[in-house]
């Protein structure tokens, strides 16, 4: 199992509000843009950035990063070896599947498996 790419987590009401200051300081254009449930996320840089009404982001907030790796099931075989809680089982989602992990420290992350076509797209190879 390997981590492909971390995300720190920003948070905005307004996405296309945030988004011009992070194409400046990265010097990168939007890799990843989508509506998930109520919220639309973007993905920039390094950041990922969720957007829509507080209290829909309120139900993702409990994570502090959003970490892509390329086996998702080694990865709970990893977690659960080392004492984390998944709190929100593998999912499927519009990028691929993904699951939320408490870790024995008691940090929280989202951890996504993407697509093969995303991956081929995003991860320099």
């Amino acid at each position: 199992m390997a981590v492909l790419k971390t995300y720190a987590r920003l948070w905005t009401d307004d996405l296309d509000q945030a988004l011009p200051l992070l194409e400046e300081l990265t010097g990168e254009e939007p890799h990843l843009r989508l509506a998930f449930e109520q919220v639309a996320l973007a993905a920039v840089g390094n950041f990922l950035v969720i957007a829509g009404p507080a209290e829909e982001r309120a139900r993702y907030s409990h994570a502090s990063a959003t970490v892509v790796v390329d086996d998702l099931d080694a990865l709970l075989a990893t977690l659960t070896s080392a004492g984390a809680t998944v709190t929100t089982p593998t999912t499927g989602g519009p990028t691929g599947r993904f699951l939320y992990a408490r870790h024995a420290d008691g940090a929280e992350i989202e951890y996504v498996e993407w697509t093969p076509e995303l991956v081929r797209r995003i991860i320099p190879g």
